[in-house]
């Protein structure tokens, strides 16, 4: 697996940090974030599948590798940061791994079970999944690309930067993951095994929980989001303006003050 590991430049014991991607992205997301906490360690890996990792043959659960990765690193316990896919692996881990997590901050998500409603993220995933059918990675590519702006703007609204960032990372994981059966036709990767019932078990998460969104991400992302604040027993939810999908990249100075401040009020 392949990650970034930031060493903690002050000597002061804060609890490291793990920063996890979403999907069809990598840890390259989370490049804003490697020097804003430098009174921690900070480790962003690549998710099986993506970027630098390796693709699955057999059954595997996201939540496991983070805590192999924990462990490989020697780390007991961590806050841990995610957005969408990454936000529900970090969900997993506190459910599962109780005893390894610290604290929760979840963007673009509410668990590894988000509920999707909302007529617009409902057409985007049916194009979706027209476009992997067809086989046709420009189509694919320019679906995804509409979580990063969201429903309430366009692919121009976005600083040229983050989009070009984000098209980057989702063409090189769709192509260099990719897998052919002898005739050509792609072959699905191996998906995670789903931790289920997370909903239920969010009352149970002992841990401070942050549900920390964009504000003009799809309104089922949010909802998702404010509904994970509401059930964990330590939950808020907070939103970080003129931004969608990624906070972290388009308010890359407001996503760190915000979890700095959670962390220093959890004395973290």
């Amino acid at each position: 697996m392949s990650f970034f590991d930031v060493a903690a430049s002050v000597s002061a014991p804060h609890t490291a940090l793990i920063l996890l991607h979403g999907g069809a992205v990598d840890r390259r997301m989370w490049t804003p974030q490697l020097d804003a906490f430098p009174e921690r360690r900070v480790i962003a890996p690549d998710a099986r599948g993506h970027g630098g990792s390796s693709d699955a043959d057999s059954p595997y659960r996201l939540a496991d590798d983070v805590v192999a990765v924990m462990d490989a690193l020697e780390i007991d316990r961590a806050v841990l940061a995610g957005v969408s896919m990454g936000g529900g692996t970090a969900v997993d881990v506190a459910l599962e791994h109780p005893d390894r997590c610290a604290a929760l901050v979840v963007t673009g998500t509410g668990t590894s079970e988000p509920v999707f409603t909302d007529p617009w993220t409902l057409a985007a995933f049916r194009e979706w999944k027209d476009a992997v059918a067809a086989g046709d990675v420009d189509a694919w590519v320019d679906v995804f690309m509409r979580f990063t702006h969201g429903p309430y703007r366009t692919r121009a609204d976005l600083d040229p930067t983050v989009d070009a960032l984000v098209e980057q990372m989702a063409r090189e994981t769709l192509l260099g993951h990719l897998r052919c059966d002898p005739g050509g036709a792609p072959v699905p990767p191996t998906p995670p095994s789903p931790v289920p019932g997370t909903w239920g078990r969010v009352p149970g998460i002992g841990v401070p929980v942050l549900a920390l969104s964009g504000a003009l991400d799809a309104p089922d992302h949010l909802e998702n989001g404010r509904r994970l604040a509401e059930l964990a027993p330590a939950g808020a939810h907070l939103e970080i303006p003129r931004a969608a999908h990624y906070p972290n990249l388009e308010q890359p100075a407001e996503y760190a003050r915000t979890v700095q401040e959670f962390l220093r009020v959890h004395r973290l």
